[in-house]
């Protein structure tokens, strides 16, 4: 089995949330975190953008998912595409 790429996009609850201590937690929840961009949504509010790569294995995207889903601040996670590392 290999690895899997993962993009997720987490939505913030509002606009005055510290994206940045987000980040450090997400990367402190997800350790083989890529890449985390910031995607202007409108009206202050931006969204993250994240590559993380689990393992080819039942039930990892959803644990990923889960993981984001858990962090104070985003109101929703969503993977957004995938492809085999």
């Amino acid at each position: 089995m290999g690895d899997v790429a993962l993009i997720i996009k987490a939505m913030p609850e509002s606009p005055e949330v510290n994206r940045e201590e987000i980040k450090k937690e997400i990367r402190a929840k997800l350790p083989r975190v890529q890449d985390i961009q910031e995607e202007p949504i409108g009206f202050g509010l931006v969204a993250l953008k994240i590559v993380v790569v689990v393992p080819d294995a039942e039930g990892q995207t959803d644990a990923a998912e889960a993981a984001l889903n858990s962090i104070s601040g985003i109101e929703r996670a969503e993977i957004i595409g995938s492809t085999l590392v």
